[in-house]
């Protein structure tokens, strides 16, 4: 499991859960449910990685910082 930071939030307009990884660009996901939302982010980073590595582009190390929510 990568340690990547998910940002996970409601999308009215789509009715579902989105869970985004700012670290990687484009790395996006969604669920109808918070848990499938991140389970499906999860998923993407892996392909995100595994699509990177075949390209032989540069994949980030997590960085490892938490957001400070409001």
């Amino acid at each position: 499991m990568h340690k990547f930071e998910i940002i996970l939030y409601r999308s009215e307009e789509d009715k579902v859960f989105v869970a985004e990884v700012p670290e990687l660009a484009g790395c996006i996901a969604h669920g109808n449910s918070q848990e499938t939302a991140l389970a499906s982010a999860q998923d993407a980073v892996q392909l995100w990685i595994d699509t990177a590595k075949e390209f032989g582009d540069l994949v980030p190390k997590p960085k490892g910082r938490r957001l400070m929510l409001a």
